[in-house]
């Protein structure tokens, strides 16, 4: 009996330390998640920022041609996945939301996903772990903006899109997909009462130039929106854990309860025993 109450306190050390644990992965990552939303307040700005720059140099040259394009048979496919686990069906949902990329020039943003991913059979055309933090993922946007100016460039991709997850208080994981490439520049429109811009370059190199820009606080919303959405998934996995050890604790508990009772109970009924055994020997 002593053995069996040595077992569960055993037990329930263990998975304290456990509850523990899942306690300080669910604490950094709603800390990460939170930083992740701030970061995508000022990143929005910057978008809304540039989008209406372009509006008012597109105003200046209404009629300035479009960038020839290069019809290919193969469009370029951004995908945010997990970089590390204990995140749920993350990484399944943007591989469901990308749907078949056997024709796509595929890029992929987190290690754990680009494994599952490959796996899955899916060979990526480009791939780079996620930042660890939000602050790393300027220099995310630019590796991968690099990449895609370099397909464009070379005429292997003449469109490109991104899949990424959302996180919506209320509704969890949801997965966006968003064209990138080429912009439509009839979404850039001219701001009522907007004075005309004072500008140092030709319309065509100006708007060129902030295209990118744009771009790069696309890739940058993208990618704190996957941050976000996949460090609160953690949280709710970790708050599931929580519930379960918890649970497993109540248990183990009432049963270290039960087995102490009955050690208490076999000890008085062994001591009652002696004690009668000595009288009869008095005797």
């Amino acid at each position: 009996m002593t053995g069996r109450l040595a077992d569960v306190t055993a037990r329930i050390e263990g998975i304290a330390q456990l509850g523990a644990v899942v306690n300080a992965m669910r604490g950094i990552a709603s800390a990460r998640a939170l930083a992740a939303r701030g970061a995508l307040v000022a990143v929005d700005s910057y978008a809304a920022t540039v989008g209406t720059a372009i509006g008012r140099a597109l105003a200046d040259a209404p009629s300035a041609p479009a960038a020839p394009r290069r019809r290919s048979a193969r469009p370029a496919l951004v995908l945010f996945v997990a970089e590390q686990g204990f995140a749920g069906a993350f990484t399944e949902r943007v591989l469901e939301a990308a749907g078949d990329v056997a024709e796509s020039l595929v890029f992929v943003v987190g290690a754990r996903g680009a494994a599952l991913a490959a796996e899955r059979g899916l060979t990526a055309h480009w791939q780079s772990p996620a930042p660890a933090q939000p602050q790393g993922v300027a220099r995310l946007a630019d590796r991968l903006l690099a990449a895609i100016e370099t397909t464009i460039a070379a005429g292997e991709a003449d469109r490109v899109e991104v899949v990424f997850c959302l996180w919506r208080v209320g509704e969890g994981v949801q997965v966006a997909r968003r064209r990138l490439f080429p912009f439509d520049l009839a979404a850039f429109a001219l701001p009522a009462h907007a004075a005309a811009p004072l500008m140092n370059l030709p319309p065509e190199a100006l708007i060129r130039d902030l295209a990118f820009d744009f771009l790069h606080a696309q890739l940058c919303d993208a990618a704190l929106n996957a941050f976000a959405a996949e460090n609160e998934a953690r949280v709710e996995t970790m708050a599931a854990a929580r519930r379960e050890i918890d649970r497993q604790l109540d248990e183990l508990r009432a049963t270290q309860r039960l087995v102490r009772q009955d050690e208490i109970t076999a000890e008085i009924v062994e001591l009652a025993a002696g004690e009668t055994a000595s009288r009869a020997h008095g005797r």
